[in-house]
């Protein structure tokens, strides 16, 4: 068997309603809505972190933020984690990273953070090397390079080039693309757009948490729009190339974002919160064991993007993983970790959302005692506007995805805790006595 091409398209800050194939009504995405036709779509993709750098770790290596040791932003990747671009140059791929890396201590990223990928043109924070229309990278050996163009195209335009050379050589390629758009510029607080969509959705539709709630998508809806408009674009060139090049067949494509935005409408910022605006993403798959237009409805994490590239490749999975092959994951419920603004922890089913907060842990990645804070009937309530944590008839819910929460701990974090009631319903102040066992839910799916 050959061993596909793998790419990996990365973007920033993009919720996963902005796909058309996903309902978006804007037509923003036709090229990811035809990969998704084509290939494999992740209905339900949730970050591991809705903050960038534990994001971003968890990309790298499979494991979730409290395993890598990022849980938080201005946390540098360990110099000896087990990267993607380390993986698969031990099993004799070329390796490339082109774009925004944010794991990094400093800019230039020294050549020891660069995660051991073979080829590195990229920034540890591209919103401050550059602009929307002045991208500044820089090399291997850290000398900056301009790239021309709005700031996706000279990104994507680097990507090429690369296919391009690398599919000369006899050994397969893996590269990750990584964009910063549709992220914020950071010194204006604006979504600049390319000059041929900068007023062209004003006034544009918004999903209800964005329209009904307080917050800025009013002022920069039209502009993250814009921008994500033109990232489609640049996917539809980069999948362009790979036909020129006749790679279609024999490459695997990922599309996904680090996480989304909900644009101050449930904090002073916008992500860092619990809420599908701000942990679910797009993650769509084309290539070899995704084809044929297939859509899945149970949820997923990011920490299953690792597994399933070295399992597309053919490379025996490390035993450090956290997650699965996606084409093997078949989990009623993912766990997402909240850091920065709280130290929090959510559980996101096909229809409950279901948040707890450690009150008291102030700036750490982890605590042994939570408390209850939110649940969303998701097939009512879509966009989390009604919490029902302190509702006496779902009381029986609660409880058995609290079990689930402190199950799904006890996994990955291997650490045991307790989870206090809601004191609205239950004794205030008193946790709820509740262990670790196989959930017994009288022949019921918890869905």
């Amino acid at each position: 068997m050959t061993r596909p091409n793998v790419i990996v398209f990365f973007t920033d800050q993009q919720r996963w309603d902005t796909v058309g194939a996903a309902g978006s009504p804007l037509g923003l995405t036709p090229n990811l809505d035809l990969m998704a036709h084509r290939g494999t779509m992740f209905e339900t993709a949730c970050t591991t972190n809705p903050v960038c750098a534990p994001a971003r770790a968890a990309m790298q290596t499979g494991m979730y933020p409290t395993n890598t040791g990022v849980y938080r932003n201005n946390v540098p990747l360990p110099t000896d984690a087990p990267t993607l671009g380390r993986l698969f140059g031990a099993a004799g791929y070329q390796t490339a990273y082109i774009g925004k890396w944010h794991l990094g201590t400093q800019d230039p990223v020294p050549a020891a953070e660069q995660g051991g990928y073979d080829f590195w043109l990229g920034a540890n924070i591209l919103e401050f090397t550059s602009d929307a229309y002045r991208t500044i990278v820089y090399d291997g050996d850290g000398e900056p390079v301009f790239l021309p163009g709005y700031r996706p195209d000279a990104l994507t335009d680097a990507a090429i080039r690369y296919v391009t050379r690398a599919s000369e050589d006899d050994r397969p390629f893996m590269l990750f693309i990584s964009l910063i758009e549709p992220h914020h510029q950071n010194e204006h607080d604006d979504y600049p757009a390319p000059e041929v969509y900068r007023n062209t959705y004003n006034g544009a539709w918004l999903p209800p948490d964005l329209a009904s709630l307080p917050g800025t998508a009013h002022r920069h809806a039209a502009g993250y729009y814009g921008q994500i408009k033109r990232v489609d674009e640049c996917l539809g060139r980069l999948r362009d190339a790979l036909v020129s090049l006749d790679l279609t067949d024999d490459t695997l494509l990922l599309y996904t974002s680090d996480h989304g935005s909900h644009f101050k409408t449930r904090n002073s910022e916008y992500k860092r919160s619990p809420h599908d605006g701000s942990i679910r993403v797009p993650l769509v798959v084309e290539g070899p064991g995704y084809r044929g237009g297939s859509r899945v409805s149970n949820p997923v994490s990011t920490v299953d993007v690792v597994p399933t590239l070295l399992d597309a490749a053919g490379i025996e999975l490390p035993d450090h993983l956290d997650g699965v092959p996606l084409r093997e994951a078949t989990s009623d419920a993912v766990l997402i970790q909240i850091s920065e603004t709280e130290v929090g922890r959510a559980l996101r089913t096909e229809r409950w959302k279901y948040h707890v907060i450690a009150p008291d842990a102030g700036d750490e990645p982890a605590a042994d005692h939570y408390a209850e804070r939110a649940l969303y009937d998701l097939d009512a309530d879509p966009y989390e506007l009604d919490n029902l944590i302190d509702s006496a008839g779902h009381r029986e819910v609660v409880a058995e995805l609290r079990e689930v929460l402190i199950r799904e701990v006890a996994r990955i974090e291997r650490r045991t805790v307790t989870v206090a009631s809601y004191p609205g319903i239950r004794d205030r102040g008193r946790f709820a006595e509740t262990t670790v066992r196989r959930l017994k839910l009288d022949g019921r799916r918890l869905e």
